[in-house]
């Protein structure tokens, strides 16, 4: 139904009836600001960005065909939004090389929990060139399918698989054998 919803809401705002964009407000605020989440790591910024998307999407809903899901044209939009945000923030990053050290240091203070454990996996993912962090948190933290996400980044199925797999590679090199000491096993770097 959200999909029809969604394409209803569009044509009602493109005839003029802007009230109309709040039921897509609604349905999608809540998995943008997820998503913005997973490409800055704080809840305002986060917001800010789906925000900013969102005014985005208002203004370009004429360039949505109805071909795809809208859905997916949203998520484009703003991951996109949201890359030019984080270029413009220049938010501080950890090198990859310096993570498994920084981990190390903290395995040896303390017990690894699940939530240390995730927060090692969301620095290490921050941590990836920018084609393989997105590529990994549209396709596993926003849950997105492969087509979806390809779509959503601009890219062919198989450039994103091969994103994926060099980014599964790089955290399993950097985070593998601390995870599996903590009792994350290999799963968890992926």
């Amino acid at each position: 139904m959200t999909a029809e919803q969604d394409s209803q809401d569009v044509q009602r705002v493109i005839e003029g009836n802007v009230d109309a964009f709040e039921g897509i407000v609604q349905r999608w605020q809540q998995p943008l600001i997820h998503l913005a989440y997973r490409f800055c790591n704080d809840r305002a910024m986060a917001e800010e960005m789906a925000q900013e998307a969102f005014l985005k999407a208002f203004r370009s809903l004429k360039q949505w065909r109805g071909e795809g899901r809208f859905s997916t044209w949203l998520f484009a939009v703003a991951t996109n939004v949201y890359r030019s945000h984080l270029r413009r923030k220049r938010l501080p990053r950890i090198p990859l090389e310096t993570l498994e050290e920084i981990a190390s240091q903290r395995l040896e203070e303390q017990d690894l929990e699940e939530r240390e454990r995730s927060r090692l996996v969301r620095d290490a993912v921050r941590g990836l060139p920018p084609k393989y962090r997105d590529a990994i948190s549209l396709f596993y933290f926003h849950e997105m399918n492969l087509s979806q996400a390809a779509l959503s980044l601009g890219l062919s199925e198989g450039t994103l698989k091969s994103h994926l797999h060099r980014a599964r590679k790089l955290l399993e090199k950097h985070l593998g054998n601390i995870l599996r000491e903590a009792g994350g096993g290999e799963e968890a770097a992926a």
